[in-house]
């Protein structure tokens, strides 16, 4: 087999067989392809497409590209939750609690933070003493006796997706659906759930900006997941601006652990029941949503699906008392008030009532990350205290002396580079907006 006749073959609109993709993964992954070839073969995949059964080839060949976790030790139907990012999500630190203590197991694996979306390893971490790094025998052991751990991904976990991902990132084709699908469920079938529920952006603050290309990446990935024998729902979710209140590593903690008493903001606490509901489902706890959703509201009233957020953190190393009064780990050395004055200035708006109109989300992500609160590189130290509270969201209704948004940040410079991009995130109008759905549909 030759590359220069894939990439030629590829290049000609052909369509690659399995043989020939388990080659070329195989092959860069081990160095024996070099990256000016392997950047020639993903222009020509992002000019001309892959269909279902090389997208689906392509997912497999990464996922066996390195180790597969092996869950089978598991006591029960083991079901997996994946986003697909944007700023202010801090679900699957809601969603985890309430299915582990509604007996559904949950083992999960997941990433840190890169630009203007944040990671749920990041967060965990600025829970004190919390590991996130633990043996595959502790991580069994934990699932099985607490009923839920999360964990970073392993080096080995769809090692192909790293180096081809790099690539794409400084090649210009990361923007093209199977090559998305394909970097997102090679490692979520390598993680060795029996079924996964995937949370799909759209919106200014998502990969995807609009509705047809959200829907045309979910329907590509639960064909995925249904040719590889996985159980795979889709949610389209809203991500034209933040999720909940609170963007930022210690904060969306406490944001999470408000949802888990039951005080959490409406859109966030939708969007975290739908995706319990259908990971209910899928364990076979639950035959509908109407079920589902009753017992997800039960382990929240009770206090239940928050104990088990305290017992999970415990668990690996962390101090759970803090959950109970987080103020000491949110404090900054400086905060600024955005006022609806300070966007109507910036808009030029001469009306003494408004209303939020647009919101550019991936700007407010990167307002949170000139405040330290992401990275531009791996190598980039988070401050995990700093970040934004929002009080207003799109649709609302705002007056001069209203507040929108409150920024929290530990120099002063970050924190006036950061207000600025905040402010100029936002649109106003003088008419009143209607809100966006949150939940769009699901596949």
């Amino acid at each position: 087999m030759n590359t220069y006749d894939l990439i030629m073959k590829k290049r000609n609109g052909g369509v690659l067989n399995k043989d020939e993709i388990a080659y070329i993964v195989d092959g860069f992954t081990k160095g024996s392809i070099p990256d000016y070839q392997m950047s020639a073969l993903l222009m020509a995949i992002y000019f001309k497409g892959m269909n279902a059964e090389e997208t689906t080839n392509l997912t497999m060949s990464m996922a066996d590209s390195g180790d597969r976790l092996d869950l089978s030790a598991i006591k029960g139907r083991k079901v997996d939750k994946h986003s697909t990012g944007g700023v202010g999500d801090k679900t699957s630190l809601i969603v985890g609690p309430i299915l582990a203590s509604l007996g559904v197991p949950v083992a999960k694996m997941s990433g840190r933070g890169l630009g203007h979306t944040g990671g749920t390893i990041d967060k965990l971490e600025a829970i004190p003493g919390f590991s996130t790094s633990i043996s595959e025998e502790a991580f069994i052991n934990q699932v099985n006796t607490v009923g839920l751990s999360i964990v970073g991904q392993t080096a080995n976990l769809a090692p192909a997706d790293k180096k081809i991902y790099a690539l794409r990132d400084v090649t210009a084709t990361v923007d093209n659906i199977s090559l998305i699908a394909a970097s997102i469920m090679s490692k979520k079938l390598a993680a060795g759930a029996d079924a996964i529920v995937l949370d799909v952006k759209v919106g200014t603050g998502a990969f995807m900006k609009d509705i047809e290309g959200a829907r045309a990446l979910a329907e590509t990935m639960v064909s995925i997941g249904k040719l590889a024998g996985r159980d795979v729902t889709a949610v389209i979710t809203d991500m034209n601006e933040p999720l909940g209140n609170n963007i930022g590593n210690m904060l969306e903690v406490a944001e999470a652990v408000d949802c888990l008493k039951g005080n959490g903001e409406a859109r966030l606490m939708e969007v975290s029941k739908v995706l319990a509901c259908h990971m209910l489902i899928k364990a076979g706890k639950a035959d509908n949503e109407k079920e589902s959703l009753e017992m997800v509201n039960r382990v929240i009233d009770d206090g239940s699906a928050f104990a088990k957020m305290k017992e999970f953190v415990s668990a690996q190393g962390g101090d759970a008392t803090c959950l109970d009064d987080y103020s000491a780990l949110c404090k900054t050395d400086y905060s600024y008030t955005v006022t609806g004055k300070d966007l109507f200035e910036a808009t030029s708006f001469d009306s003494t009532i408004g209303y939020l109109k647009t919101c550019d989300n991936q700007e407010v992500g990167m307002a949170s990350l000139e405040l330290g609160g992401g990275r531009r590189t791996k190598e980039d130290v988070i401050d995990l205290a700093v970040g934004i509270i929002l009080n207003k969201h799109l649709g609302d209704e705002i007056s001069a002396d209203d507040t929108v948004a409150t920024l929290y940040a530990n120099d002063e410079g970050k924190l006036k580079a950061a207000t600025k991009r905040f402010i100029n995130a936002y649109s106003v109008s003088d008419k009143k907006c209607d809100k966006n759905p949150i939940v769009y549909e699901v596949i």
